[in-house]
């Protein structure tokens, strides 16, 4: 009897060995959720903080009122554009129209010359260019004016006259070299081509201010010189109807130069 009373008793200094072990594992799941709940996500966070910014600047407390009151934020107006920029645009608009109508004048007056594949007439972002075959313009090596194509530079001359684009006439040769007592080179030929073409207009009543010829000589091929129609397609004359308006240019100081950096 004594000894089954001694077995009790040690079984009950054991079992406390059970209730230390759901308290350390109670505790440990208490500094788990401690852990978890003091870990903030950074973007969640930013995000409420932000949102809670917004929210305080639309609220205006009143005097006489404990409560808060929210203000609705203004609705957007779409701003129409300016009467500057609206004529500005229908300035240009007006501007595109007249070079279409010069474009088709001058289709009309050189309509048997395009038939034959003498005259091109491109229309670009620029303006209208007028591409000439320099064979029904000038005898190999000069710069004279053939008389049966007088009559139609004179034409073209008729319908720039009353416009005020300004216009570029250009000189273009082949790569085949000249070394005459006038012309030592192909740039004296293009160029004194293009001044000829000029000084037609001028007499033709267009205002000498809009003008401007340039001599290319053989530097600006459309074709390559390698074969004779190549070579036929690059002596050309052309002119170039500008839309835009010449703009004025800005000096440039030294103080506006960019510094370098050491």
């Amino acid at each position: 009897m004594a000894r089954r009373k001694h077995e009790e008793e040690h079984d009950n200094h054991e079992r406390w060995l059970v209730s230390y072990a759901d308290f350390i594992t109670l505790l440990f799941a208490f500094f788990v959720v401690m852990y978890a709940l003091s870990t903030v996500n950074e973007g969640k966070y930013r995000i409420l903080s932000d949102s809670m910014s917004s929210a305080f600047r639309n609220v205006q407390v009143n005097s006489s009122s404990p409560l808060p009151v929210t203000l609705t934020p203004p609705i957007p107006v779409i701003q129409k554009p300016r009467a500057a920029e609206r004529a500005q645009e229908a300035v240009k608009q007006k501007r595109r129209d007249k070079m279409r109508n010069v474009a088709q004048d001058i289709l009309e007056v050189m309509a048997p010359l395009i038939e034959q594949g003498k005259v091109r007439v491109i229309e670009t972002s620029r303006g209208v260019t007028i591409e000439i075959n320099d064979s029904i313009l000038f005898s190999p090596g000069q710069a004279l004016l053939q008389p049966a194509l007088v009559k139609a530079m004179g034409a073209i001359a008729d319908v720039l006259a009353p416009t005020d684009f300004p216009i570029t006439i250009e000189g273009h040769t082949d790569n085949v070299p000249i070394n005459t007592l006038q012309f030592p080179s192909n740039w004296e030929l293009s160029a004194v081509r293009a001044t000829t073409v000029l000084r037609l207009f001028v007499d033709s009543g267009v205002v000498p201010d809009r003008l401007t010829a340039i001599g290319y000589a053989d530097t600006r091929p459309v074709e390559p010189n390698l074969l004779a129609d190549g070579r036929a397609r690059n002596r050309r004359v052309t002119i170039l109807i500008d839309s835009a308006d010449p703009e004025k240019g800005k000096e440039v100081d030294l103080e506006s130069r960019p510094v370098s950096q050491p």
